[in-house]
């Protein structure tokens, strides 16, 4: 049996890059919200929410990484010199994250707010970077022959920073829900109304986003059928479900605000996520660097792809399981008096 081992290797990138988001991104939400919080003990109930997850999460964001690197190099060697300064922002920013997620915990009065003030501010400047990688990546790499030759700062527009502040507040409304779902009482409370402004701002920058791209990228708009004064109806219509099913998540969403649900926000949100990721596949699949290489152009050879291959089948299950594992052993609601030690 042949298998299409480019195509199978871009799938499971972008199921990890998808997992990332979904997942890390909810504990990231957790501290973007941490300056709202009412108390230094509600702060650590919502540390406590997440404390078991929270570096397993980053799994994928090393797997979406390596698998890029070991199975597309040809993408690996075009995209990081054009993202360089953002994505190491990003990286020293989950580092402070990491180191104030740990040393919070022992610090004392003076500490302890210092700790708290940078893992907000690391959770922050994280998701911003992450939007600004995703700004500048749907906005187009400059290349030639397979190689970057723009500037350094090519991803510096307002679409990349309007990109950024929709993805800070979609974390935002991810941890607020993920928020419902561990806690009770004031807290619980606090996380509904949150999460209601940040689906406010998630909707309102989201469709700014979508008016945004269709104006400024023309291979975008192209693929949605968008001539500039109207929609190619049949064009559109082949792509409507998608936008149609983030309406639904706003809409699940919002039902379960006005319920009192306590996941059904959280899926909601979820949902919308799942929309946008499938909107940027339909922008500008089959181009790994947007918009002038394709997956296939720059996989690995057939033999490095298969090795790498069967390195997968062994490693994938044993994420997947002790995610899974994990998720399962400390689900239900967060106490108060719960530590992360």
């Amino acid at each position: 049996m042949n298998l299409d081992l480019p195509l199978i290797w871009i799938a499971v990138i972008a199921l990890a890059v998808f997992l990332y988001v979904s997942l890390d991104g909810f504990d990231l939400g957790i501290g973007i919200l941490f300056p709202f919080a009412r108390s230094a003990a509600d702060r650590d109930t919502m540390m406590a929410t997440i404390a078991p997850y929270w570096d397993g999460n980053e799994t994928w964001l090393v797997l979406g990484g390596g698998g890029l690197f070991a199975a597309f190099p040809g993408a690996y060697a075009a995209l990081m010199p054009a993202f360089y300064l953002p994505i190491i922002l990003m990286l020293l920013a989950l580092i402070l994250r990491g180191v104030a997620f740990e040393f919070r915990v022992h610090g004392r009065r003076r500490g302890k707010r210092l700790w708290t003030f940078f893992f907000s501010a690391g959770s922050i400047t994280a998701a911003a970077a992450q939007g600004l990688v995703l700004g500048g990546f749907v906005h187009g790499v400059s290349l030639r022959g397979g190689l970057f030759v723009g500037g350094a700062f090519d991803w510096a527009t307002p679409y990349a920073l309007l990109t950024a502040l929709g993805l800070v507040a979609g974390y935002a409304l991810l941890g607020a829900g993920w928020l419902m779902i561990k806690t009770s009482d004031e807290l619980h409370g606090d996380a509904r109304r949150w999460a209601r402004i940040a689906a406010i701002a998630v909707a309102v920058l989201l469709a700014a986003v979508s008016v945004a791209t269709l104006v400024v990228e023309p291979h975008v708009a192209a693929r949605w059928g968008w001539t500039g004064s109207g929609f190619q109806i049949a064009r559109f219509a082949r792509l409507a479900p998608i936008p149609m099913l983030g309406a639904a998540g706003l809409l699940t969403l919002t039902i379960g605000l006005l319920r009192g649900a306590h996941a059904w926000p959280f899926v909601g949100a979820v949902v919308v996520f799942v929309s946008g990721y499938l909107g940027l596949a339909a922008s500008f699949f089959p181009y790994v660097a947007p918009y002038g290489l394709t997956f296939r152009d720059a996989a690995n050879d057939s033999g490095a792809l298969g090795l790498l291959f069967a390195g997968l089948v062994f490693i994938l299950p044993v994420i997947v399981g002790y995610t899974a594992w994990v998720y399962w052993v400390f689900r239900g609601k967060t106490t108060a008096d719960a530590g992360y030690h």
